[in-house]
């Protein structure tokens, strides 16, 4: 339980059909003033998930508490939250502070309340000046300030985020993600944030939410979800990662010595207690992987490979490189001597950073 619990999950569960689980057995808890993104592929339940916290949809079993009170079958409109949609959902025919002014006539505040209430959310998302322009002369992201300005005028205890910058070309999209955090840590609301961007979710979150199948696979700070994933799908879902398959050839305490063909057995970490014998994936952060120099050794997890292709990126080259019927990617920063294709390397796999998963 948390420590200053907001909305609480209670062994919630959803169908449509009356046999397949959405949502399976929910467990979760969000806290008062924190940023939780629900992250997963399509299908996974965190959009349905949402949903239900929101009032749009109706758990099958279980409840949803906001600070302890049963609000599983209270109506949207007075569970008092702010709701920010992939497509904005912005009236065309009103002005930005007509779109931001409706949740307050909606609930019939006087003139002169609901006046400084747009204007304080305006200067909020610096719209001030394009107060009396209509939606179709705004462009994608002033639509979303619009729409999150809305969300917040009316002063929610929870805001709701729906992929709402799923529609914004890549460069808004990552200035955006900045902007949202930076407005959360100034207004200390809570923000639950749905996404199947896991850059997205590293990016703004304090935690994170994985779903899959309709259960929440991990839920951790962005760090540890990152460095520490708990099963194969979390860490090959959230961040790249090098996965090599292979074979359990002996078992010790917290560790295992891996199989993976060719002639090489690794050192890794026993996440989920493989035994001899048993199928696993070695899975490694490419940034983890290093390139040893013709003069330089390591006392254990070194391999032989051959570069396939060099990819610059930017800020950093990767390496495809291939070592028997495995490819693995290398993330390598750009003053690091160059390598060629067709370049035999001797790569370094840090047993503390590769982790077996059955």
């Amino acid at each position: 339980m948390a420590a200053n619990p907001l909305v609480t999950f209670d062994a919630v569960q959803k169908t449509y059909d009356g046999k397949h689980l959405v949502v399976r057995d929910l467990h979760l808890t969000i806290e008062t003033g924190e940023f939780i993104s629900l992250l997963g592929p399509s299908g996974s339940g965190k959009t349905t998930t949402l949903m239900m916290l929101a009032g749009f949809e109706t758990p099958t079993a279980g409840r949803i508490l906001l600070r302890e009170r049963d609000i599983t079958h209270t109506p949207p409109h007075k569970r008092h939250f702010g709701m920010v949609f992939q497509d904005y959902a912005l009236f065309p025919h009103m002005t930005v502070a007509e779109n931001i002014a409706y949740p307050l006539t909606v609930r019939r505040l006087d003139r002169a309340e609901r006046e400084r209430r747009i204007r304080r959310a305006l200067d909020m998302v610096q719209m001030v000046a394009l107060a009396d322009r209509y939606p179709a002369q705004l462009s994608g992201g002033q639509r979303q300030r619009v729409a999150l300005a809305r969300a917040l005028v009316f002063d929610p205890q929870l805001v709701l985020m729906d992929e709402p910058l799923g529609a914004l070309d890549k460069q808004l999209r990552e200035h955006m993600q900045l902007e949202l955090k930076a407005l959360h840590r100034r207004l200390g609301l809570t923000f639950v944030y749905v996404t199947h961007d896991q850059s997205e979710a590293l990016t703004m979150s304090d935690r994170v939410a994985v779903f899959n199948d309709g259960i929440i696979q991990q839920i951790d700070p962005v760090e540890r979800l990152y460095e520490t994933p708990v099963n194969r799908f979390v860490a090959t879902f959230v961040g790249d990662s090098t996965n090599l398959p292979g074979t359990v050839a002996a078992a010790r305490e917290g560790g295992v010595i891996v199989d993976v063909g060719g002639g090489v057995r690794l050192t890794a970490l026993n996440v989920n207690a493989a035994g001899p014998g048993t199928p696993v994936t070695c899975c490694i952060r490419p940034e983890r992987i290093g390139v040893l120099a013709d003069d330089e050794t390591a006392s254990d997890n070194v391999l032989m490979a051959t570069v396939e292709d060099v990819i610059y990126f930017g800020d950093h080259v990767r390496l495809r490189c291939r070592h028997a019927q495995h490819e693995i990617t290398v993330k390598r920063p750009l003053v690091a001597a160059p390598v060629q294709p067709g370049q035999p390397i001797r790569l370094h796999l840090p047993a503390q950073h590769l982790r077996a998963y059955r």
